[in-house]
């Protein structure tokens, strides 16, 4: 019982300190129209901000985040997020865009902690309950996705678009101190060095047929979420005229999509992942579609905003229970080929859609938003059939 109760804890503290690192990545969605007039850069180059924050948290996912199969957790963890609190300082002060953008490649980078721990989670966990505390821990991350622009949106109407990242620097030394404190320590198992590290990702690559469809299928997912959430903060202020706390305000909707992470990590563990993912890639263009011909309402707008983030979310959950299952030894290095796959195409998603919207507006950047997940949904198909083929009748 008294086992129970601890694994619980730890589960909170892990849910938590994602959410809270991850947010960092999400900070500058809704703050993209002040920060274009603060540094005197058009909107496309003001999407530059989260299309480089998401490419050093691709670059942190493939350099660093492979460092969990080989250093101590929980060292490894609360270091680097020192370092995160640097870069959001230097973000705060920074006088000119091209220091800001720097650093803010830096916030990227050092975020990565937040999927160091999300496979602390499935090592911890009972095997029979692995998609239920992974889903636990989902929720904090997903919250904190969600909550990120809303609560930016707030403190930048309060206080100016910089002082979120001062506060958020700020939490980030909290949150390594509860890490170090709280957390139990991982050794790992693996003990070659870094190189062979680094080269045996690439084995699991090319070994794991799953981990590349669902890496695929998840990054053209995140790529709809990103061009979605990218840029709704210019056609809520262009067309809409919501101040930036209106704009807070819309972002809450998001928070719905955090309740798909339970959910999934039950029906995962029921044996429902694989037709769930099917349902969840539809959901997703289905939602974007919506976004394009109900522009006009901020209802229709916000709904459909909750269920993008739904499918999205939920999507990830199925995904990642199928993926920690494949080598138990190897989950850090099988996250970072997820990680890394999702991010690259989330960031690839926002230039195109800033630019798109410049270019042919709301539509443009909606209706490339729906084709991802349509295209996700083509590769889901074809895997689903072999696989029904594969099962003997019988």
């Amino acid at each position: 019982m008294a086992h129970a109760r601890g694994l619980r804890l730890v589960m909170v503290v892990l849910a938590f300190a994602c959410g809270a690192t991850v947010a960092n990545l999400y900070y500058p969605q809704p703050l993209l129209d002040e920060i274009s007039s603060a540094f005197s850069v058009s909107r496309g180059s003001a999407a530059l901000v989260v299309t480089l924050t998401q490419l050093g948290y691709a670059a942190g996912l493939a350099l660093l985040m492979p460092l969990g199969d080989l250093l101590e957790n929980r060292k490894l963890s609360s270091r680097t997020l020192v370092f995160t609190a640097l870069a959001l300082v230097v973000a705060g002060i920074s006088p000119g865009f091209g220091l800001f953008l720097a650093a803010s490649v830096l916030i990227g980078l050092t975020s990565v902690v937040a999927q160091i721990l999300i496979p602390f989670a499935a090592h911890l966990a009972p095997e029979e309950q692995r998609g239920r505390f992974v889903g636990t821990v989902m929720t904090g991350l997903l919250l904190g996705i969600l909550l990120a622009r809303t609560v930016s949106s707030f403190v930048a109407g309060a206080w100016g678009w910089r002082t979120i990242y001062l506060v958020s620097a700020v939490l980030m030394v909290l949150v390594a101190v509860a890490v170090r404190r709280l957390l139990p320590s991982l050794a790992p198992t693996h003990t070659a060095g870094y190189p062979q590290l680094m080269r045996s990702i690439l084995t699991l690559v090319r070994e794991e047929p799953a981990l590349r469809r669902r890496a695929v299928c998840q990054a053209l997912m995140f790529g709809a979420f990103s061009a979605f959430w990218t840029s709704i903060a210019f056609e809520l202020t262009k067309e809409h005229g919501l101040s930036q706390t209106g704009i807070g305000v819309f972002a809450l909707v998001g928070a719905g999509g955090a309740a798909a992470a339970p959910l999934a990590g039950r029906l995962g563990d029921r044996g429902h992942g694989a037709i769930g993912s099917g349902v969840a890639l539809a959901l997703a263009t289905v939602a974007l579609v919506v976004a394009d011909l109900g522009s006009r309402s901020l209802v229709v707008l916000a709904v459909a905003g909750v269920v993008l983030d739904l499918a999205v979310q939920g999507h990830q959950v199925f995904s990642q229970r199928e993926i920690y299952g494949l080598r138990a030894d190897a989950r850090a290095r099988i996250n970072t080929v997820f990680m890394t796959t999702i991010f690259v195409g989330g960031a690839l998603a926002s230039a195109i859609a800033g630019t798109l919207y410049d270019a042919a507006g709301w539509p443009g950047a909606t209706l490339f938003g729906a084709a991802l997940p349509l295209v996700g949904l083509g590769v889901w198909a074809v895997s689903f059939r072999r696989a029904r083929v594969a099962v003997p009748v019988g």
